[in-house]
């Protein structure tokens, strides 16, 4: 039982990194300006998951939400 638990969160936090990493590419190529985008980065970095979700409804660009809803 303890092995499922253990293996549960590693898997966990291996999704939280990668959404993590997804988000700090996506952060990184729209079209803020630098400090913007280094603000973003720096609180996806120290707070992962409340970072992911703050950037999601707050941080990004209105022209750069256009270009996703399109893909």
């Amino acid at each position: 039982r303890r092995k499922e638990i253990v293996m549960l969160y590693r898997l966990l936090i291996l999704l939280i990194v990668i959404l993590d990493l997804l988000v700090i590419i996506n952060v990184l190529s729209g079209s803020a300006d630098t400090g913007h985008k280094l603000l973003w980065t720096v609180i996806i970095v120290l707070l992962p998951v409340v970072g992911l979700v703050l950037y999601y409804f707050l941080g990004r660009d209105p022209r750069d939400r256009d270009i996703t809803r399109s893909i």
